[in-house]
């Protein structure tokens, strides 16, 4: 399972004209060396909302699993291409 916390992307204020680069790093962080739906995926820190939908959209198709984890609801399940 790789977390990531989303507020790492981007350090003090996230810039919208700046997604792409925070869109190119996580796919960096899941995809590596590896083949697609090799990871499954933990989305967690503070971010605005805008950044969590644009992530989650991107990793849908590279990652087998994409859950979202806060204080407040715990780990929910945003997808699951995982057939077991």
């Amino acid at each position: 399972m790789l977390t990531i916390n989303l507020k790492d992307l981007y350090g003090e204020t996230a810039k919208l004209d700046k997604l792409d680069d925070y869109c190119n790093k996580v796919i960096e962080m899941v995809t590596g060396e590896s083949t697609p739906y090799a990871e499954d995926v933990t989305l967690t820190g503070q971010a605005p909302v805008w950044l969590y939908l644009k992530v989650a959209h991107t990793l849908h198709g590279l990652a087998r699993s994409l859950y979202y984890d806060s204080p407040v609801t715990g780990k929910v399940m945003i997808f699951n291409h995982n057939p077991r």
